[in-house]
């Protein structure tokens, strides 16, 4: 049994957690939950030891120098709680790290450890995945859980996926086995512009948290670097045109597919975020970073891996996994309607070079981490594995 001496009573905690890899397409993810822990300056309580589930050569050390004195930093994974402000303040128990080597289960019964001896409520998971969608477009974020229970109860989408998965699949159906409540929240990334930071996707995500468990997060500086990102890339595509070919009709396809869904409930959802703002807080909420209104079934289960380099395999209407370059023998989700058309793979000028330069997904040199019995190729593991140089990508989730 875990003990935490000294850590005083959580107040309806939820924890929060994310980890770096192969589900973590633009970093976005972990971005999130570093950006809850900056800026409610969360105390770090707890580490995972290193030498339990990292491979060090798939997951490096890095040396660095304090003072004149070298140091090394492990890859690991950490807990920290902060809690929220407002008239109903809450504690949110955020783990952060990178996707295990090995030993997945004994990784999930030790973070279920925590969770049950700090009273966690619920378990939330965030990821990002490669998808066809426009970069000028509100960011698509699903919510997912394989608790039918839950899924009424939230309005979010239960997953029906069978087929590979990472570790927060894993940690999803561990907590679910567990009794704790569990889901993920997926923010769908640009494939053509894959490369990290992605503080629009991030910011997504954290508008979708916030509406999710009804607490206000402060955004700082997160809204302007969303508006960064997104002005960089449209200068980037503009001056390519057939990349901005491309992304019109990628524009075209998402706004078809939308546009029964400026329902009442989507404008009330938007109404309702404008009254937690409207006194003025730094950072208000980013349009064009924010939840699109409600969350939508992707065409495939945002954890059903799909070969990120095979341009004859990839299917163009579903949102796709990073670094998953060797096969596509995942099964479709056989839940919700398919989601919007985007223009052929074939057609897609960005295969070979994308408005952030350079091929992608070739701009990391060590492979993320792989689960149990798999090896250790990118696009293998699933939601969590990140090395140091690793680029990050694509999901899996369980819902």
């Amino acid at each position: 049994m875990i003990e935490l001496e000294g850590m005083p009573e959580l107040v309806d905690p939820v924890m929060v957690a994310a980890f770096e890899g192969w589900n973590d397409a633009g970093d976005a993810a972990s971005a999130a939950v570093a950006h809850l822990d900056r800026e409610w300056k969360g105390e770090v309580f707890a580490a995972l030891d290193a030498e339990d589930y990292y491979d060090f050569q798939v997951n490096r050390p890095h040396m660095w120098l304090d003072g004149g004195v070298r140091k090394v930093t492990w890859p690991t994974t950490r807990l920290s709680v902060v809690r929220t402000g407002g008239e109903k303040p809450r504690d949110l128990v955020l783990v952060r790290g990178i996707e295990p080597s090995m030993r997945w289960r004994s990784f999930c019964n030790e973070l279920l450890g925590f969770a049950h001896e700090l009273g966690v409520e619920m378990v939330v998971v965030l990821g990002a995945l490669l998808g066809d969608t426009p970069h000028t477009r509100p960011v698509p974020v699903t919510g997912m859980t394989s608790d039918s229970d839950l899924a009424r109860t939230m309005q979010l989408e239960e997953s029906k996926y069978e087929g590979a998965t990472g570790i927060v699949g894993i940690l999803q159906e561990a907590c679910t086995h567990a009794g704790v409540p569990a889901l993920s929240l997926w923010a769908a990334v640009p494939h053509y512009v894959s490369q990290p930071p992605n503080p629009k996707a991030a910011l997504a995500l954290l508008n979708r948290l916030e509406d999710l468990l009804s607490v206000r997060i402060p955004l700082g500086e997160l809204t302007e670097d969303a508006r960064a990102w997104q002005l960089g890339v449209d200068q980037l595509a503009a001056e390519d045109s057939e990349v901005a070919e491309y992304v019109q009709a990628l524009e075209e396809a998402r706004d078809t597919a939308e546009l029964p869904e400026a329902s009442g409930e989507a404008i009330a959802q938007e109404f309702e975020r404008y009254l937690r703002r409207r006194d003025g807080s730094p950072g208000g909420r980013a349009a064009e970073g924010g939840y699109s209104g409600r969350t939508r079934r992707p065409a495939r289960s945002p954890e059903e891996p799909v070969p990120d380099g095979d341009a004859d395999a990839r299917r163009t209407d579903e949102p796709t996994p990073a670094e998953d370059s060797d096969r596509d023998d995942s099964p479709a989700s056989d839940d919700g309607p398919p989601q919007e058309a985007a223009p052929t793979r074939d057609e897609d000028p960005t295969r070979d070079k994308g408005p952030a330069g350079g091929t992608r997904g070739e701009d990391r040199t060590d492979a993320d981490s792989a689960g149990p019995g798999e090896d250790s190729r990118d696009g293998e593991g699933g939601e969590g594995s990140g090395s140091d140089g690793d680029r990050r990508g694509g999901p899996d989730a369980t819902g």
